[in-house]
């Protein structure tokens, strides 16, 4: 299978599997209040809108000699730029939602930390196998996707033990702190990796 076909299956692996996410975390705040949770639905949502249209253009620009270089510059610089875009979105509006939250019953985040979980392994494949097609065959839309989930199965990871904690012990301070913290760490990588994706892009 040839490098961009491979990397083309890969982006559109990317939305299938991101697609759920924002569905099942948007329905369990329907029984849950953690910040985390809420939070995560934004993240996962703007996201999903970085990876679809990431995808789209990476059709668009891989296909030989349909489209002149400056103009697959131009493209490829707009994805980055969206997905850089969405990460500052969602980190933003994650740092706002940590301080605002009140310590109060969270509800049901079990559906939340299910797909925080699986996200923890599914995005660190993903991680991997962009960074691979990367190396073989160097692409800016492709690069740029390696670190939005290198960013992903970190935040899952912190995202993770946040939910856990909440849904172990529910009614205590620590996992009140835990749930505000987990957001917060979350947003501060989020808006640093958004910032130095728009940066390098509007740089470059």
């Amino acid at each position: 299978m040839s490098n961009k076909k491979s990397g083309n299956n890969t982006l559109l692996m990317s939305v299938v599997m991101s697609s759920p996410g924002p569905l099942i975390v948007g329905l369990g705040l329907m029984a849950g209040k953690s910040s985390t949770q809420l939070a995560d639905f934004v993240r996962r949502s703007s996201e999903l809108l970085g990876i679809i249209l990431a995808y789209v253009i990476y059709r668009i620009t891989s296909k030989d000699g349909e489209i002149d270089a400056g103009k697959k510059a131009r493209l490829e610089k707009l994805s980055n730029i969206f997905v850089g875009l969405t990460m500052c979105i969602g980190g933003a509006i994650m740092l706002v939602l940590a301080f605002v939250s009140e310590n109060e019953e969270k509800g049901n985040v079990i559906p939340g930390l299910a797909v925080a979980l699986l996200g923890v392994v599914a995005n660190t494949l993903f991680f991997v196998k962009y960074t691979r097609l990367n190396r073989a065959e160097p692409n800016a839309i492709i690069e740029v996707q390696a670190r939005l989930y290198r960013a992903k199965s970190l935040v899952d990871t912190c995202v993770s033990v946040a939910l856990l904690s909440v849904a172990v012990a529910p009614e205590s301070p620590v996992s009140y702190y835990l749930d505000m913290i987990g957001s917060a760490i979350v947003a501060v990588y989020l808006l640093w990796c958004g910032v130095k994706t728009v940066y390098e892009r509007v740089k470059g």
